[in-house]
């Protein structure tokens, strides 16, 4: 056996080339196996070390550890590469600035990966949305990836990052005379991206520029908006920085989406109710507690008048638009498809020349666009069709077959 070595470790000599080769080989798997073991046992060491719920969550999700171990195998690559012997000392050059280089960038994302952490701990504060601190974290965050950039740079062309820093001065003007658009699309790429305002697949809406569909796509000088008629509208990036827009995002992850419409009540419809309305509505199973409780409410109103109480001038009474709010109230609280833990209003807004409007304000318990436009449709038929039993009328301006029939009824009394 040892015979053998010795004759393999002479044909090795005689062939450097090969033996330089089989060096190198060896370097690489060292330089995997360092990064394993750094990887697998002593981050997995760390991260039990740090199992706090707040550090040990956030380190693990940012990863800064992770990127600091990385460091260890370019360092094993950058000075292992100096002891293999007959290597061009261009290449032995290039691999250690490479692994430098690599080395600065690792060191740099780790940084930011700890300002990261630090800026999750601090949301957990109770007071973190008072005194959020993520605006600050960015910059410092756009300084450090600054450094970094120069000091790779500087490494990898073997020069002085001063050098840089003095040219850098010079050619800031011209670039961003020539690269305007693409730094105002980066910028607002990165705030795009880390305040997260839209993603792809968010229904917006943007009408300034007849955008109202879903994003299909994020791109760094464009963002195409996938419009409702199948048409692309493809906005440039800076807008949804620079102009308002509408996100539609918070609406789906809700669950529930708003129904907001009126039904315009013809005003000369209006009345108090007869004994025999009354007597028609107690029918109506979702108005037994309504009915029992306004007619407790005005007995004793009208018992305090005491003698003027006898004249039903002085008296207040039911009336049926407001015993039909009631009604209606009582119908969107007990349908299966309205959403019961979300606003439910129904108000009567201001009188118009078009009627009384009766608005009807409620969330459906879904967001697919169908199945709420049939929500909403079953809702106003049911309301449409019952109102006549409250004796009152939809207000509808006159049309042709209106004004048709007025003329050919013959006039009584001529």
């Amino acid at each position: 056996m040892t015979e053998d070595l010795n004759d393999l470790m002479g044909w090795l000599q005689g062939h450097q080339q090969v033996f330089s080769m089989l060096c190198v080989l060896l370097l690489i798997v060292g330089a995997w196996i360092v990064n394993w073991i750094v990887r697998h046992i002593l981050l997995r060491g760390l991260h039990r070390l740090l199992r706090s719920a707040v550090i040990g969550d956030a380190v693990r999700q940012r990863r800064g550890a992770a990127r600091l171990a990385s460091i260890v195998p370019a360092l094993l690559i950058a000075y292992g590469i100096t002891w293999i012997p007959d290597l061009p000392p261009a290449l032995v050059t290039v691999v250690q600035n490479v692994a430098h280089a690599f080395i600065v960038l690792s060191i740099g994302l780790a940084i930011g990966s700890v300002l990261n952490v630090f800026n999750d701990i601090w949301q957990q504060r109770p007071d973190a949305h008072m005194r959020p601190i993520k605006g600050y974290v960015q910059v410092v965050k756009i300084v450090i990836y600054l450094i970094a950039t120069i000091l790779m740079v500087a490494t990898l062309i073997d020069r002085s990052p001063l050098i840089l820093l003095s040219g850098i001065g010079a050619m800031a003007a011209v670039l961003m005379l020539i690269f305007q658009d693409t730094l105002l699309s980066l910028v607002a790429s990165v705030q795009i991206t880390s305040n997260d305002i839209i993603r792809v697949g968010d229904w917006v809406e943007m009408p300034q520029l007849n955008a109202d569909g879903f994003v299909i796509d994020i791109a760094l000088h464009t963002v195409k908006v996938q419009n409702w008629d199948k048409t692309i509208t493809t906005v440039p990036t800076k807008r949804f920085i620079s102009d308002s827009f509408k996100n539609w995002r918070g609406m789906f992850e809700s669950g529930g989406r708003r129904i907001k419409r009126s039904i315009f009540i013809d005003q000369n419809s209006v009345h108090f109710l007869t004994p025999e309305e009354l007597g028609h509505l107690q029918q109506f199973s979702l108005l037994d507690d309504y009915l029992k409780k306004k007619q407790d409410e005005l007995d004793e109103w009208n018992r305090a008048l005491g003698e003027k109480g006898r004249k039903p001038i002085n008296t207040r009474r039911v009336t049926n638009i407001g015993t039909f709010r009631a009604y209606v109230e009582q119908y969107l609280k007990n349908h299966p498809r309205v959403h019961q833990e979300m606003l439910m209003v129904v108000r009567q807004q201001n009188l118009s020349a078009e009627g009384i409007p009766l608005e009807i304000w409620c969330f459906s318990n879904t967001t697919v666009f169908v199945e709420y436009e049939a929500i909403q449709s079953d809702i106003f038929d049911h309301l449409l069709a019952i109102l006549p039993e409250f004796g009152l009328r939809v207000f509808q301006n006159p049309s042709g077959a209106d004004l048709k029939s007025l003329r050919q009824t013959p006039t009584e009394g001529l």
